[in-house]
């Protein structure tokens, strides 16, 4: 009797156990907190780690707390499999976000997709991805096709130069197919490539493109700069040590404080292509203020367009699941593919045509006075095909 008592006991508290555990809604995180991505990466799980902590304050979703499983990448690409691998088949997550790098979510996403688990990539912007990733892969970003296209239109249109230099980064495929993206718009428009060069990321001595660059006859208009986070910085505080005092254009690799915290007060006359910029007593929604002022209550910092984007990820996931009204893997991405005009930080998410790229605009910024400006906001016309 004794006996039969405990294995009674024992299967009431493995029911209890299995019913506690399906009090909360399990999400996925991957993101690189070490590593050279690490400047883009961390500011996302930020916001993720903000978004999450908003809604279960507000009772959650579907009569349920969410639970973030973050995981570290450490830009690392068997870390990231192996971190994939754990979420889809340990944790049993519902769907999975992460990455400000394409590379690094192909490393992830085909594993989600395999266990058709959802993955929302906050930051990774190729254009390529949801060929790349049949059905389970959505951007929560632009593609740099458009923001390459936002950068050439405001370089040619508005600053009116009409020569460039362009700078690749061989070693990222973001940066190969930005610079390739920002080329076909610049030309269309009628732009001149002067010179193109190229470098391996993670370089630290610009030395040789910096001669190469001034032994032209005439120094281009401008300096289209294709390069990760970890590398702007150097790039930029060596051209103008260098007297190259001409305007430099990139796009979201730009978007780092590690940007000034490395060129100092040479990173002047720099503008960049990004997601998203506010100040809290110029934000244009109650949307934005209340965003920047829950992250600086919380972490002490402003708020760049890499924590937007992974508040606006988690946000967006959320709205799937309680439209779906449900956790299945199935719901959650027709949800996601019937969304549309999700009002986020970083703008209005919507997925027309089965695409799974929202049409967004592009903020426009200006580093001066070793700080970051909004200068304006671009929705461009012509965008390269991916």
């Amino acid at each position: 009797m004794r006996k039969l008592f405990l294995l009674g006991l024992a299967a009431l508290l493995f029911i209890i156990g299995c019913e506690k555990k399906s009090d909360s809604i399990k999400i996925g995180a991957i993101y690189n907190l070490e590593g050279s991505q690490m400047f883009l990466d961390f500011p996302s799980s930020e916001g993720a780690k903000l978004a999450i902590n908003e809604l279960n304050k507000s009772g959650g979703i579907l009569g349920k707390k969410l639970e973030l499983i973050l995981l570290d990448g450490k830009t690392d690409i068997p870390t990231i499999k192996a971190a994939a691998n754990q979420l889809v088949q340990e944790d049993k997550v519902s769907a999975i976000i992460g990455f400000s790098d394409t590379d690094m979510v192909l490393a992830a996403a085909p594993i989600a997709a395999e266990a058709k688990v959802v993955f929302i990539t906050s930051g990774a912007t190729s254009p390529r991805l949801p060929q790349q990733v049949q059905d389970y892969l959505f951007l929560a970003c632009f593609g740099d096709n458009v923001q390459a296209a936002a950068g050439a239109d405001y370089a040619f249109n508005t600053l009116n130069l009409k020569t460039s230099y362009l700078l690749i980064d061989t070693e990222m495929e973001f940066t190969l197919l930005l610079a390739k993206y920002f080329k076909e718009c610049y030309l269309d428009m009628g732009g001149e490539i002067i010179l193109e060069d190229t470098y391996k990321g993670g370089s630290r001595d610009f030395s040789e493109q910096i001669e190469k660059l001034k032994s032209l006859d005439v120094i281009p208009d401008m300096l289209y700069i294709s390069s990760g986070p970890d590398d702007i910085g150097f790039i930029i505080k060596q051209f103008r040590e260098a007297g190259i005092e001409t305007p430099i254009i990139g796009a979201d690799g730009f978007d780092t404080p590690l940007l000034t915290a490395t060129a100092g007060n040479l990173a002047e006359n720099v503008f960049f292509a990004t997601h998203y910029f506010a100040e809290e007593d110029k934000a244009e929604s109650d949307l934005i203020k209340n965003f920047i002022k829950s992250y600086k209550t919380e972490y002490g910092t402003v708020p760049g367009g890499f924590a937007a984007l992974g508040y606006d990820s988690v946000m967006l996931l959320a709205n799937a699941i309680k439209n779906a009204d449900s956790i299945n893997s199935e719901a959650i991405r027709s949800a996601l593919l019937s969304t549309k005009d999700f009002q986020g930080v970083t703008g209005k998410i919507s997925y027309e045509n089965d695409s799974r790229i929202p049409d967004k605009g592009v903020t426009i910024v200006e580093v001066k006075d070793s700080k970051f400006h909004f200068i304006t906001s671009i929705v461009p016309q012509n965008v390269p095909l991916p």
